[in-house]
């Protein structure tokens, strides 16, 4: 089977969890390969790899490639795509990730999708569109199978294990692909919770909450289940809640286990960044919400009586 090439996404060598949910994908499509561009790998990242099924892990070391701007991981990608004649490459939805795989089509005169909640065979993409309205099927048309790079939001990740094999790779950068250089990297403080995009469960608020002191009642509740907290771009608008936790189509896309959406009326725009949750859970007082169709559990009430209350019963229970 042809390589499905993985792109790394990791921080201070440790993998991301985005990362091992592509290489889940990446075993219904081929042979998964992750691609590690940059130095930093080590033992603990490899095991991680190959125990979520990457058969290989390309290992470009260079530091010219986390030193600039985007541009030399898509070089190095297509130097692969080539190389290996692999089927296909998959890359996180993130912002650097949806620009590497736009460069990255370019660069290999290939279509591109973006935002895919699922590629089946074929490469068929199921796609959500229009803020979550509408749901297609969509396939490259230009390039040949090697160079369709997907950036999609991926099911939730499953052990298998890989060979693991490491093969280092040198890549020849040009000097267009060096023009931007990163000059400083300030490193966010890691708080008691866990990373947003990465949390099993997400405890959210939106409008409901009514103010930036009630959003206490929605970090109580993440706080009793180990959650991390979001919010919906209705209360980050408001400044209830910083605008790095918002979830949606112009915030953070989050897939988690569990998703508690408490006060948020469920606009496309929200349903954009969490309708792949595993399970979702609504709170609110409005029984014709929209985020009642989407969610597998309900509860009709005002989330000031049903959040406190839902709290207590979960601290009991530990």
């Amino acid at each position: 089977m042809s390589d499905i090439l993985v792109l790394v996404e990791q921080v201070d060598g440790e993998v991301k969890k985005v990362t091992l949910e592509l290489l889940t994908l990446a075993r219904t499509l081929g042979t998964p390969a992750a691609v590690w561009a940059g130095p930093g790998i080590t033992p603990e990242a490899k095991a991680r790899l190959a125990e979520y099924g990457a058969d290989k892990i390309y290992v470009a070391a260079s530091g010219d490639l986390v030193e600039h701007v985007v541009a030399p991981k898509a070089e190095l990608l297509a130097q692969l795509i080539t190389e290996k004649s692999a089927a296909g490459v998959l890359i996180a939805a993130t912002a650097e990730g949806k620009e590497i795989a736009g460069r990255l089509a370019i660069k290999t005169d290939s279509g591109v999708i973006t935002d895919a909640v699922g590629v089946g065979e074929g490469f068929v993409a199921d796609q959500s569109i229009f803020g979550g309205g509408i749901n297609v099927h969509a396939r490259v048309r230009k390039g040949t199978p090697p160079s369709s790079p997907y950036a999609p939001t991926p099911p939730p990740p499953v052990p298998a294990a890989g060979a693991g094999t490491e093969e280092e790779v040198t890549v020849a950068l040009s000097d267009a692909a060096k023009a931007a250089r990163v000059v400083e990297r300030v490193k966010q403080e890691k708080g008691a919770r866990p990373e947003l995009t990465e949390a099993a469960i997400v405890v959210s608020g939106g409008r409901g909450v009514g103010s930036a002191e009630n959003f206490s009642v929605i970090e109580e509740l993440a706080d009793s289940l180990g959650a991390a907290v979001g919010a919906s771009r209705a209360a980050t608008d408001a400044g209830w809640y910083p605008h790095q936790f918002q979830v949606g189509q112009t915030g953070k896309t989050v897939s988690p286990q569990l998703y508690i959406a408490a006060g948020i009326s469920g606009a496309i725009q929200h349903r954009a960044g969490m309708q792949t949750a595993k399970t979702i859970i609504a709170i609110n007082k409005d029984p014709e919400a929209p985020i009642f169709e989407l969610a597998d559990y309900g509860v009709v009430g005002d989330l000031h009586q049903v959040v406190p209350q839902l709290t207590e019963e979960i601290k009991k229970r530990k």
